[in-house]
């Protein structure tokens, strides 16, 4: 059936026609009410592309620290700091500054912001301290320290689990038993 060109409709009304299978007692009310047929891609994916990509390439050019630390947060509403670069770039174009100019602003603010938020941070930090209390988690985190916060508790696990820790002595006797088995048996 899938050397023949066609739609399961198709493909349905040839084997009956030829003889190589019954009619089957949908094909009626399907022929009545044929589905919906969609236009053929010639092979060819279109990449989707935005006006802003050029300069967000530009961005992290610049600032490759940032691939990591501005990931796209899927739930947030906040675009990544690289589309707002390219955004800023466009604005500025449109009231008439030259594209080195409208970058260069653009960056400068981009660092301006950043740099507010670690001064931010560590005065919270320096006010927790005198206060006498733990200091605040870090309201910027880096999205490897994200993933690594995730995951720590599983790693915790893995070590300090009791029944994680008998799985894995157990693994590692099969293992054991497996690796003595083909040293015994294949002697070439």
């Amino acid at each position: 059936m899938s050397c023949m060109r066609g739609d399961l409709l198709t493909k349905t009304r040839k084997l009956v026609k030829g003889l190589a299978k019954a009619e089957p007692v949908w094909l009626k009310a399907m022929e009545q009410a044929p589905p919906a047929t969609f236009p053929r891609v010639d092979g060819k994916i279109k990449k989707i592309s935005l006006p802003e990509d050029v300069y967000v390439k530009k961005f992290f050019q610049r600032h490759p620290h940032s691939k990591h630390e501005d990931a796209i947060k899927i739930r947030g509403f906040d675009p990544v700091p690289a589309r707002i670069f390219g955004l800023r770039v466009f604005e500025l174009k449109e009231h008439g500054v030259s594209e080195e100019e409208a970058m260069a602003v653009a960056d400068m603010e981009y660092r301006v912001e950043r740099k507010a938020k670690k001064n931010a941070y560590t005065r919270l930090k320096q006010i927790a301290r005198l206060q006498g209390k733990r200091p605040p988690p870090n309201p910027y985190p880096s999205a490897v320290k994200e993933i690594q916060a995730e995951e720590k508790k599983y790693v915790h696990d893995r070590f300090h689990n009791p029944s994680i820790r008998k799985m894995f002595e157990m693994l590692k006797e099969e293992k054991a038993a497996e690796a003595q088995d083909r040293m015994r048996g294949g002697g070439w």
